[in-house]
C-alpha cells in the first residue's frame, strides 16, 4: 500500500501538469479555505529534493495562485462590503465594528495581511475584509504579493528540508514537513491566544473601590 502511493504522488509531481495543479490549489483556497494549498506545496517541495519537479516552479505556481486567489476574495468582500455598508445604521454596534475595522486596517492592514497569510483560514478573513472596508486596490496588491511570495517560498521550503533529510523515504520527509507546518501554526496561534487575552485584560475597567 505504502509503495502503490508513494508510486502514484511520485507520478503525480512529475507530471509537467504539476504547477498548473499547484497554481489552482492555492487560488482556490484564497476563497475556499477548504482546499489544503499548504499540503499540496508541501508535498510538491519534499519530491522537489529529487530533482523533480522544480523546487523554483513549485514555488512560483503556488505564489501566483495564491494572489489570483486573494484578489477573488477581496473582491467578494468589496462587492459584499459595499451593500452591507448602506445598510449600516451610524451608531449601531455594527457600524462601529466596522468603523473598527476600518481605521486597524488603514493602519496596519499591509502587516496584518501578511501575517494572517500563513494563519489557515485567518488569511480568508483578512482578504474579505480588507475588500469590505474599500482597503486600497493597489496597497493590497504590493503587500499580498509579499504575503503571497513568503507563504509560497515557507510551504516549499519545509517540504524541500524534508525531502533531504529522508531523501530515501519520502513519506517520512513529507511527515516531517507537514509536522514542521503544524507546529509554527499552533505556535503563531497559542502567541496569538496569548497576545489576545492579555488585550482584554489590559482594556478591562477596572473594579470601583466600594465606599465603606
Amino acid at each position: 500500500m505504502t509503495d502503490a502511493f508513494i508510486d502514484f504522488l511520485h507520478q503525480v509531481m512529475t507530471s509537467p501538469w504539476v504547477y498548473s495543479a499547484l497554481f489552482a490549489v492555492s487560488l482556490i483556497d484564497g476563497f475556499f479555505p477548504a482546499v489544503p494549498s499548504e499540503t499540496s506545496v508541501i508535498t510538491a517541495g519534499v519530491f522537489a529534493a529529487t530533482g523533480d519537479p522544480n523546487l523554483l516552479g513549485v514555488i512560483a505556481a503556488a505564489a501566483l495562485g495564491a494572489f489570483a486567489g486573494d484578489h477573488v476574495s477581496y473582491l467578494i468582500g468589496r462587492t459584499g462590503g459595499s451593500r452591507l455598508r448602506r445598510r449600516m445604521r451610524p451608531g449601531t454596534r455594527r457600524h462601529q465594528a466596522f468603523s473598527w475595522a476600518e481605521r486597524t486596517l488603514a493602519e496596519r492592514g499591509g502587516l496584518l495581511l501578511v501575517v494572517a497569510r500563513h494563519i489557515p483560514g485567518g488569511r480568508t478573513a483578512a482578504t474579505i475584509t480588507m475588500g469590505m472596508v474599500g482597503y486600497p486596490l493597489r496597497s493590497f496588491s504590493f503587500f499580498d504579493s509579499l504575503a503571497a511570495g513568503s507563504w509560497a517560498i515557507y510551504s516549499a521550503l519545509v517540504g524541500y528540508l524534508g525531502g533531504l533529510a529522508f531523501e530515501n523515504d519520502p513519506i517520512r520527509g513529507l511527515l516531517l514537513g507537514l509536522g514542521i507546518a503544524l507546529t509554527i501554526t499552533v505556535v503563531v496561534e497559542v502567541a496569538r491566544h496569548l497576545r489576545r487575552r492579555r488585550r482584554i485584560r489590559d482594556e478591562a475597567p477596572e473594579p470601583v473601590p466600594s465606599r465603606g
